[in-house]
């Protein structure tokens, strides 16, 4: 006996029962529990795709999950209404939902054409969960791990791509990150700790946005330890990678400047 065919026998009992415990039914019987005609399915399926164009996210959900109890396994749309299932999770703001379902499309379905698109969402919804650089990192480097897989599982792709770009917008936000932890430790002259800062953030994210102002603060630390020497060495630094940074010609000496 099929789902379909046994759900509403089960839902039934379960209302008698409740009626003859002497309270209301639960549920009432479901009707139509009989598989649809190719027909109808078709028909089912152009309701999906309906609701999903006008962004109608909860209707979409819906059907597409009666889609796929009803299609059979071997129907070549059921991929791809999951994946509009988790495209409706994600635009009514379910991220972690989101995640999961296109999580399910990558790895179950992992040579489906819509696989590495699939894994990308996985990495885009872990992403807006971090839109902030000064909370916890943890969905971002959720999301950073998950479009460098992307990048491995599915070379050359389109989805690859668009994975590097996110990359590199992460590993900015990142930067930006350690900066302001640089930064609070600067505040309140704790030079040891905001040395390892914007080391880490130098070694990490050299061509980020933060990184020539990190640099010239690194050298503004060592000229206030007196660290003649790594100053020197970090001006050299700063020429090279970073010229004309606002505040090099400050913290750079002339004779500074021309260190290797």
């Amino acid at each position: 006996m099929t789902l379909r065919r046994f759900l509403p026998m089960l839902l039934f009992a379960g209302a008698c029962g409740g009626a003859a415990a002497g309270g209301a039914p639960v549920v009432a019987p479901v009707a139509g529990a009989e598989a649809l005609s190719a027909g109808q399915l078709d028909s089912l399926w152009s309701d999906v795709q309906a609701a999903f164009r006008r962004g109608k996210w909860a209707e979409t959900r819906l059907l597409a999950a009666r889609f796929r109890l009803e299609a059979p396994s071997t129907d070549a749309r059921v991929v791809e209404s999951r994946m509009m299932e988790a495209e409706a999770q994600f635009g009514m703001g379910q991220r972690l939902e989101a995640a999961r379902e296109f999580r399910r499309v990558a790895d179950e379905h992992p040579t489906h054409p819509l696989a590495p698109n699939a894994l990308l969402r996985v990495g885009d919804a872990y992403a807006e969960l971090w839109r902030r650089p000064e909370l916890d990192p943890t969905y971002g480097e959720s999301a950073l791990v998950t479009y460098q897989e992307v990048q491995s599982r599915f070379p050359g792709t389109d989805a690859a791509a668009r994975a590097g770009l996110r990359v590199a917008e992460l590993q900015s936000k990142f930067a930006a990150k350690a900066y302001k932890n640089a930064k609070y430790y600067l505040r309140f002259k704790a030079w040891d700790s905001a040395i390892i800062y914007l080391r880490d953030l130098l070694a990490n994210y050299p061509t980020s946005e933060s990184a020539p102002a990190a640099v010239v603060d690194l050298i503004q630390v060592y000229n206030t330890l007196g660290y003649v020497e790594d100053a020197r060495e970090t001006c050299g630094y700063l020429r090279r990678f970073h010229p004309g940074a606002p505040g090099s010609d400050d913290v750079c000496p002339p004779e500074a400047a021309q260190g290797p």
